[in-house]
């Protein structure tokens, strides 16, 4: 069930989506009779390819979900627990401990241990199991934090969970009724919230990794289509997505 829901989600992103329309317009262009409807795919897929490459809806989109909560700016001396949830890691021995965390799970990681030295005698829970066959996120985050100087008696590890939802009810039989603050994506905090305060977890939201910045002013490359663009749509789609998926079954 796993496998089929991230086959899904990644076929019906923006940038495949993309593709799929043009391929199936070009088929129909060059080896059919229906005209018509592949110049209609053809024209659907370059517009939709447009509106990802200059992020045309799908910022703005982006820029509301990593804004639902604000980021942690005081300290929360009452939270007992910091979870750092697992957004990607590699499994190249022959790579960096920090090159082979994602930028997500860095990033995570960095605001966690900031986090973390503000509130003596906290825990730090790093969360994340294996996907795909690579590394686990919850250990390859241990490791760089015990780099880092936080002391490994102090970190407790979740490296069984595939995905949010698996997360939050591990994480509950972890922490009890103690206040946790949740360390995640910003885009990734209003469906990962929904499903922890669902399972019973006492979350304080502390996002971090933006994705959308805003600029102080022009710049000539905004005239020109991005990977950060890119991203951002498929970001966007991927955790409204995840809302819908999660309303559809009842559980947020």
């Amino acid at each position: 069930m796993f496998l089929f829901k991230k086959l899904l989600s990644n076929a019906i992103m923006p940038l495949s989506l993309c593709v799929l329309l043009l391929l199936i317009g070009l088929v129909l262009l060059w080896f059919t009779h229906r005209q018509k409807t592949g110049k209609v795919l053809v024209t659907a897929g370059s517009v939709l390819l447009l509106a990802v490459s200059y992020g045309l809806g799908f910022a703005p989109a982006l820029k509301a979900l990593e804004h639902e909560y604000p980021p942690v700016t005081a300290v929360v001396g009452d939270a007992k627990w910091i979870a750092v949830l697992g957004g990607g890691t590699f499994s190249d021995a022959a790579i960096p401990l920090h090159a082979r965390l994602s930028e997500a799970s860095l990033g995570r990681l960095v605001e966690g241990i900031r986090l973390y030295r503000q509130l003596p005698g906290a825990t730090l829970l790093v969360s994340g199991g294996r996907v795909y066959g690579s590394g686990s996120d919850a250990e390859s985050m241990r490791e760089m934090a015990v780099s880092l100087g936080v002391n490994p008696a102090d970190i407790r590890v979740d490296e069984e969970s595939p995905d949010t939802e698996t997360q939050a009810l591990i994480i509950r039989q972890m922490v009890g009724d103690d206040k946790v603050l949740l360390v995640t994506s910003a885009s990734h905090m209003p469906r990962a919230v929904g499903l922890f305060r669902l399972a019973g977890v006492n979350v304080v939201p502390a996002p971090t990794h933006y994705v959308v910045q805003d600029n102080a002013g022009f710049s000539p490359a905004e005239l020109f289509p991005d990977s950060d663009s890119v991203l951002a749509a498929q970001r966007v789609a991927y955790e409204y997505l995840g809302i819908v998926w999660a309303k559809l079954r009842g559980i947020i």
